[in-house]
């Protein structure tokens, strides 16, 4: 990755601590240093490559001593492939610096009045724990140090990958995931192979040409796959190819869609996805219930710990059974499903009409009567008229987007005046400014941060509250 070179390194600096966005901290004649892939107690050398009056940024130019708590990195992708940034960092630290992230944003920066905050409940799975991934084709990937740009073929610059932070159209080709269990790496490899040996032409991010584009793979705990192939434009002939041979290949494959995209970016939301091979959805089980999974919905990447997440929602709504719970951006209902045995009556809202299909499906299947769904935009959906028509919320759930809340819906939400709420978010940043509107007319009564994405910074919370 290219930066402007600031002629400054500072040397034999001892990291102090993890620190936000996956950094860690160093602190040099006063001034904070944020260091990239570092690990608290490594002896280092930091070429500076920015500098502001409060703080620097850095990289490790020269490593004097590894921490004694540094572990090697797992996968051959680690410090050019953005993602598990954390992998040299126990995880038992990881743990912790989540659960002071959490701290941090509603108690340093929130100024929020909170209990205690829980030790974060760790994943089961610290490797192959996704159940959704997608790779993007480039037939410029990203040069590796120590490649010739000028030896290599137009075959052997394509890649398929993962996007390299802060360049849009840079791809790291991807030889192994440990994101994912197989045959996902197998699936991905044998389409890049199979693009390449029939001369399909990858994709051109910055000029938008070429043929392939880009890939979805939904796995479910038995091990069946969901793949969605999108190409960039139109010819029957070389799509059915590549589909008919991955049919053949791959009988975990039960679910085979492919889009037709033509936009100028890789998003599919406003578009329709063509099953082309068998079942239109694949299912996951969760304590007895089962949820459909289409090629559109929204369902916790995590399946494991997606199941421990909801189960602390669900401790938190501290349901009796004659209570009416109003599910907020309830996506393909699975925690309005979860509660509903312990509930009278569930309400669900979300704003993809698709995901909302996918919910009454479930509920359906599942047997569940008790649980209504509504599609639209929040803050146009929970309104008065709405309230006085389904009746007014005993319990809140609400696990909105990276986003947040609106006002008007925070406003909605204090004037229906639920005896409590569970807020689930995946980011405590956002969480922390809503929780501060809401915290007019409630207390916080726990706080349960969740590892969704082992070696990652990013962390689930949960907190519940009491009407006071």
């Amino acid at each position: 990755m290219s930066r402007r070179r600031i002629d400054l390194v500072l040397e034999n600096v001892t990291i102090e601590a993890v620190a936000a966005e996956g950094k860690a901290l160093a602190r040099v004649d006063g001034m904070v240093v944020f260091v990239d892939f570092a690990v608290p107690g490594d002896v280092v050398d930091i070429q500076v490559f920015k500098k502001k009056k409060n703080y620097m940024e850095g990289f490790i130019k020269r490593m004097v001593k590894p921490s004694e708590h540094r572990l090697e990195p797992f996968c051959e992708h680690f410090g050019v492939c953005g993602g598990c940034r954390w992998q040299p960092l126990p995880y038992e630290m990881q743990l912790e610096a989540k659960r002071r992230q959490v701290e941090d944003q509603l108690v340093r920066i929130g100024h929020l009045d909170v209990p205690e905050i829980r030790p974060t409940l760790p994943s089961e799975r610290t490797k192959y724990y996704r159940n959704k991934l997608e790779f993007s084709a480039s037939c410029n990937r990203w040069i590796l140090s120590g490649e010739d740009p000028e030896a290599l073929s137009a075959k052997d610059r394509a890649g398929l990958g993962f996007h390299v932070g802060k360049f849009f159209d840079k791809v790291l080709d991807i030889k192994q995931c440990h994101l994912q269990k197989e045959p996902t790496n197998a699936i991905r490899l044998f389409i890049k192979h199979f693009c390449l040996d029939n001369g399909y032409e990858f994709y051109n991010i910055r000029e938008n040409h070429g043929f392939f584009r880009n890939m979805f793979v939904r796995t479910n705990e038995k091990g069946d796959v969901m793949l969605i192939v999108i190409f960039a434009k139109e010819d029957k002939e070389r799509r059915e190819a590549l589909l008919d041979a991955l049919k053949a290949n791959f009988t975990e494959i039960k679910s085979l869609y492919y889009v037709i995209n033509t936009k100028l970016n890789d998003s599919i939301g406003d578009l329709s996805p063509i099953l082309y091979h068998g079942e239109d959805a694949i299912y996951e089980e969760m304590e007895g219930l089962r949820f459909k999974i289409g090629p559109k919905s929204f369902y916790q990447t995590n399946s494991l710990q997606a199941y421990r997440l909801y189960s602390v929602a669900r401790e938190f709504a501290a349901l009796e059974g004659h209570e009416v719970v109003y599910d907020l951006y309830t996506g393909t209902g699975t925690i309005a499903q979860f509660v509903s045995r312990k509930a009278s009556k569930v309400i669900g809202i979300e704003y993809v009409p698709e995901a909302i299909e996918d919910a009454r499906v479930n509920a359906k299947a599942n047997g569940i009567t008790n649980c209504e769904f509504f599609a639209g935009d929040m803050k146009d959906v929970l309104n008065e008229a709405f309230i006085s028509k389904h009746g007014r919320p005993d319990v809140i759930i609400l696990d909105p987007p990276r986003a947040g809340i609106h006002p008007d819906v925070a406003d909605v939400i204090l004037k229906a005046s639920p005896d409590r709420m569970v807020y689930v978010s995946c980011n405590p940043a956002s969480q922390a400014r809503d929780l501060a509107i809401l915290c007019r007319d409630y207390v916080i009564t726990a706080v349960q941060p969740v590892d969704m994405f082992p070696h990652t910074m990013h962390v689930e919370n949960v907190v519940a509250l009491k009407k006071r």
